[in-house]
């Protein structure tokens, strides 16, 4: 049965004692929640004359936007490349396994596999293929986007694709995509600075995790590294690039140079493989056997990194470590604010905004998870509540 009950009437929960992110800093102030919502205070106490029904004491801790990961292959046994019946329970395993990692949202992504499961995305550089498989790549050369659509099917529930820009009628593809809603994201490719620049000219607003199967940073030609200080950008938009801060893919020094030249386009990725979460041996990544040595995750038989078993909170620490003269505040935005703006989802997630979704974690000052929120009930916590 429909409640009766008005959302002025619903309870109110007050977090007190804690420093909330918003506004890019770190401000001690309470936070308000109602109906998976956060409240703006002065309406509450001036229009409605209303108080909280609840409070929780978090004593001096951080409260953050919950961590979203937009490249995350699968992790704690599952592989979302896999064609299985099981995929929306292999998900939800996922998404209750990373809640300890502060992950409220994530885009499950799946590598370059057989047509047959994408139907249920491979149009990247066979030289800069990772761990990719090469027989499975494939070219719009001929039919542009319906060889996509052959490929994808109809993309309902995409929400990023990745393309190499130098494929010819890459441009034709991008426009179509960007058109339908859908994020274009460079990577897996050796295309040069112009090429990268006309993707972004028409449509593509993402890098494939900067720095990781691309041409590297040369001084004549930059190549897709070029974007993060191009001049050819068109004006009020942003490049955003995705950056593996495991401490294996990219080294603390290119950490610091990214971030240095364009902080506000950096989002922390975990680029995650089944094996997250798992012990060291023998997994699979799509149609590929994955060998985890350490924290290190190679294609079997070579010394191809496939993904990472990182989790976003060790990235978020990494990252804030590495760069040196990274913030607080600015570690935790590159995993909450910037993916969600990315997505175009910065009114209601990766902030704590009056009016946005109520997903939010709380950490100790060296960003240690200590417990994650989801519309304002806690899903996962260490504390003792």
């Amino acid at each position: 049965m429909p409640s009766n009950k008005s959302v002025s009437d619903a309870p109110i929960v007050q977090f007190r004692n804690c420093r909330i992110l918003r506004d890019h800093k770190l401000q001690w102030e309470d936070l308000w929640v109602r109906q998976g919502k956060i409240l703006n205070p002065e309406k509450l106490f001036f229009d409605e004359k209303g108080a909280a029904d609840a409070q929780v004491d978090c004593q001096g801790r951080i409260i953050a936007p919950g961590f979203i990961d937009v490249q995350i292959n699968g992790g704690f046994g599952v592989d979302f490349s896999q064609e299985t019946d099981e995929t929306g329970r292999g998900i939800a395993l996922v998404a209750h396994d990373i809640l300890p990692h502060g992950v409220t949202s994530f885009c499950p992504t799946i590598v370059t596999s057989p047509p047959s499961v994408y139907y249920k995305g491979p149009y990247i550089s066979a030289e800069k293929k990772g761990a990719h498989p090469e027989r499975c790549l494939r070219s719009f050369s001929v039919g542009g986007f319906s060889e996509l659509l052959n490929t994808y099917g109809t993309l309902d529930g995409v929400s990023i694709v990745t393309i190499a820009p130098e494929m010819e009628k890459s441009g034709e593809v991008i426009k179509q995509l960007v058109k339908r809603g859908i994020c274009v994201s460079l990577g897996h490719s050796v295309a040069n600075l112009s090429q990268a620049e006309g993707a972004v000219n028409s449509g593509a607003s993402f890098i494939t995790h900067l720095f990781n199967a691309m041409l590297p940073f040369h001084h004549r030609d930059p190549g897709i590294v070029g974007l993060l200080t191009s001049d050819q950008i068109p004006a009020g938009r942003t490049v955003y690039y995705g950056m593996i801060a495991d401490g294996i893919h990219t080294n603390p020094a290119a950490l610091r140079i990214a971030h240095r030249a364009h902080p506000s386009g950096l989002v922390l990725v975990t680029d995650a493989i089944m094996a997250m979460g798992l012990g060291p041996g023998r997994h699979t990544l799509g149609q590929q056997e994955i060998l985890i040595d350490g924290f290190n995750a190679y294609v079997a038989g070579t010394h191809t990194l496939a993904g990472s078993i990182a989790t976003m909170d060790m990235c978020v620490r990494h990252f804030h470590e590495a760069t040196a003269g990274c913030t607080v505040e600015e570690a935790l935005e590159a995993a909450s604010l910037h993916p969600a703006q990315l997505l175009g989802l910065q009114h209601r997630k990766g902030t704590l905004d009056f009016g946005a979704d109520a997903d939010f974690i709380q950490l100790d000052d060296n960003l240690n998870v200590k417990a994650t929120y989801i519309a304002g009930e806690v899903v996962w916590s260490s504390l003792a509540i």
